[in-house]
């Protein structure tokens, strides 16, 4: 990672994403979902929704009873059908406007993001090379496989991969962070997106998509909430909700033949009404989490975004909630990223200055922190200086990837810097002999945690330099968390095993997968998705791709590269790789949220029986008045104040749908006594109270 992706680690969102913070009263997001709350009355809307679905069609059915009680004999007076079929129509608006407000927030988000979008001309080439011949074209004309010089004060047209050039990219656009960015072809950091802004220099991009088809284009279609999908633990307690409609349906349904033959067999008493019998269905099905359940997904998916992470579908922010293991790398999210040489360790028969000099010529030429940190180091320590090498014909030996070693040849002078088994390896080749006791001396590094470096010159070792990787502050106490939720944490390193070892005890981490490869990440997914446990993992390389698309939860970085993008299904926009970390908090703040509304809408109803039954069946069976522990006025009174009480409700738990219930890293043990203590408790009490209350309102108003 580079310097400009450290400095996002504790950036806040984008500003272009704020909408997600927005006050639940601000006008920009009240007015369209009260809009919108109208427009979802559609019978082709509702019916998604079965459960207030329910309530629709009696909202519907006793509108119709009072139009009859209009123009002739009414089942009931017209009044009192009238109060019902109207708060049956609020308690849908209700639940309309709860999902309504939860997709304006998305719909804001995706607005802000489709600001970003630029119809701009491009210079397309010829062929795949700065030289190539150029054309103007519009923007929209490109196609995949097509090459365009994109230079400074430039808006890229596409989305693509730089293949020559450097250049300094500005990203506010898109991540709302102001630091620009490095793209270069070659590497991790070749992925540019449409939208964004070359400050200086200039590249060659290959475009890797059709206009309509960017990563710009994705992320606004995964922002709609209308687009979300439903999750599968959403689908399932859908079901159980519509088994427990279903069922009440069937209840309700039988009671007026009973009401009727109960009347005829006594000779007294009155018949349950149709509105009466409606009004007690909508109290019994479990309409508070029904009007609830699709804003508290759509809401999850926003508070994904505010935190800068765009998630393909609610299913991802779900499975995020569910993870069991999490494997993170260790640079950049473990460790602060940067190694720094924090010691010399001579071999024997050479000095410390010495092996300090042989280092610092080394590393001149590396760019590296790490090389820069061996440069200061040596400085620091025997107060060397960086020396004129013009005159000596210096040759620097870049790093490759094949020999593991750089260094540089200088007035006769052959030094070498590398992994231990590189320099081993080249000494031999010079015919010289490794020391046995250097050996030992990088094994102890590596024990520590360090990464040992051998500095070589000709045939003959020097020594080692200790570079410390530095373990970010707090996170041992955030995987304490996270074990004590039952997620086991696994680093992922290219280190040796003695180093994996070393920083995964100091870190914290339940296991390490070290010197890992491609092949081995996918193993290890494999093997834990084979005993059931769902997996999630960030990367941003091309080689993460494959892990990325076996794991549950992939998070690509938005600065890594196309494959890596395609693969995962969450894009964080930060490229923070610690994100992972509160991604899954978000998940499960999520299902937390939804367990402790279906918890209190289940409560609740159980209190809402006491309120309504005892009056609805008051003239049929004047015995159940004894069941009136609270004193309500009259059974008209009480069916009244339980029908207002149940639309009430939801809009009172709107803002903790949306906001969602305060997250606390604890085990499922813990979450579920706290569940029924709060919410079970707390949907038991509160009907009990509102119900009372409105009653007494209606009767000091005169109403019933």
């Amino acid at each position: 990672m580079n310097d400009n992706n450290h400095s996002k680690q504790l950036a806040a969102p984008a500003a272009s994403h704020k909408s997600a913070s927005k006050s639940l009263l601000d006008p920009a997001l009240m007015k369209p979902a009260i809009v919108d709350s109208f427009r979802k009355l559609s019978p082709r809307t509702q019916w998604r929704n079965p459960v207030m679905f329910v309530v629709y069609a009696g909202s519907i059915l006793t509108t119709a009873l009072w139009i009859q009680s209009l123009v002739g004999h009414g089942e009931a007076p017209s009044g009192f059908i009238l109060a019902v079929a109207l708060w049956l129509w609020f308690t849908v608006l209700f639940a309309n406007f709860a999902e309504a407000l939860a997709e304006g927030r998305s719909k804001a988000q995706a607005a802000s993001l489709r600001s970003a979008k630029k119809n701009v001309v491009a210079k397309k080439l010829a062929g795949g090379n700065h030289g190539a011949a150029k054309s103007i074209v519009d923007g929209t004309s490109l196609r995949k496989g097509d090459y365009v010089l994109v230079e400074a004060g430039d808006v890229i047209p596409v989305d693509g991969d730089v293949i020559e050039g450097v250049a300094s990219v500005d990203e506010s656009a898109i991540t709302g962070e102001s630091a620009p960015v490095i793209r270069e072809s070659g590497g991790d950091f070749s992925s540019v997106t449409g939208g964004t802004r070359v400050l200086s220099d200039w590249i060659v991009v290959k475009i890797t998509a059709n206009p309509g088809e960017t990563f710009l284009d994705r992320m606004i279609a995964m922002v709609e909430g209308a687009k979300r999908q439903k999750t599968p633990n959403e689908i399932a307690l859908t079901i159980l909700l519509v088994a427990l409609t279903i069922v009440f349906l069937i209840v309700t349904v039988t009671l007026l033949p009973f009401s009727l033959f109960s009347v005829d067999a006594a000779k007294a008493g009155t018949p349950i009404s149709i509105t009466t019998l409606v009004a007690l269905l909508v109290c019994l099905i479990p309409t508070t989490i029904g009007g609830l359940l699709s804003a508290i997904g759509v809401a999850g998916m926003s508070r994904m975004m505010g935190a800068n992470v765009i998630a393909t579908s609610g299913r991802a922010v779900e499975a995020a909630g569910d993870v069991d293991v999490l494997l993170l790398d260790k640079t950049g999210t473990i460790t602060l990223g940067n190694r720094q040489a924090s010691a010399f360790i001579p071999a024997p028969g050479v000095s410390e200055k010495d092996l300090a000099d042989a280092a610092q010529l080394a590393s001149l030429a590396d760019e590296t922190p790490e090389g820069r940190s061996v440069v200061v180091l040596a400085k620091q320590k025997f107060n060397l200086r960086e020396r004129q090498l013009a005159s000596h014909e210096a040759v620097f030996i870049p790093f490759t990837a094949q020999t593991r070693m750089s260094g540089i040849d200088y007035d006769g002078r052959q030094i070498r810097k590398g992994a231990i088994d590189a320099i081993r390896r080249h000494i031999a080749e010079q015919g010289g002999q490794f020391p046995d006791a250097l050996a030992k001396n990088a094994e102890d590094v590596a024990r520590r945690g360090s990464t040992p470096l051998l500095v070589a010159e000709g045939n003959r070792a020097l020594g080692v330099i200790e570079l410390k990787d530095i373990v970010k502050g707090g996170i041992k106490e955030r995987f304490a968390e996270l074990r004590q939720m039952g997620i086991k944490t696994v680093m992922i390193t290219g280190d040796n095993p003695l180093t994996a070892a070393a920083i995964a005890a100091e870190a914290g981490v339940d296991d390490y997968l070290a010197e890992a490869t491609p092949e081995a990440k996918l193993k290890l997914i494999r093997s834990h998705q084979a005993e059931g446990k769902l997996v999630a993992m960030t990367g941003d390389g091309t080689n993460d791709a494959p892990a990325l698309a076996q794991a549950d939860v992939a998070v690509a970085m938005n600065t890594g590269t196309q494959a890596a993008k395609e693969a995962g299904n969450m894009v964080d926009l930060d490229s923070n790789p610690t994100k992972l970390i509160e991604i899954v908090e978000i998940g499960k703040q999520m299902l937390m949220t939804r367990g402790s509304l279906t918890t209190f809408s289940i409560a609740n109803d159980v209190a809402k029986y006491f309120a309504i039954i005892p009056a609805a069946f008051a003239s049929t069976y004047p015995q159940l008045n004894a069941l009136n522990v609270m004193g309500l006025n009259s059974p008209a009174s009480a069916i009244m104040s339980a029908v207002i009480f149940n639309a009430v409700i939801i809009v009172a738990l709107i803002p903790l749908a949306l906001k969602g219930v305060k997250y606390h890293a604890r085990s499922a043990a813990e979450l579920l006594r706290g569940n029924l203590l709060v919410y079970g408790l707390g949907g038991l009490l509160v009907p009990f109270a509102g119900i009372k209350l409105i009653d007494m309102l209606l009767g000091a108003m005169g109403l019933v």
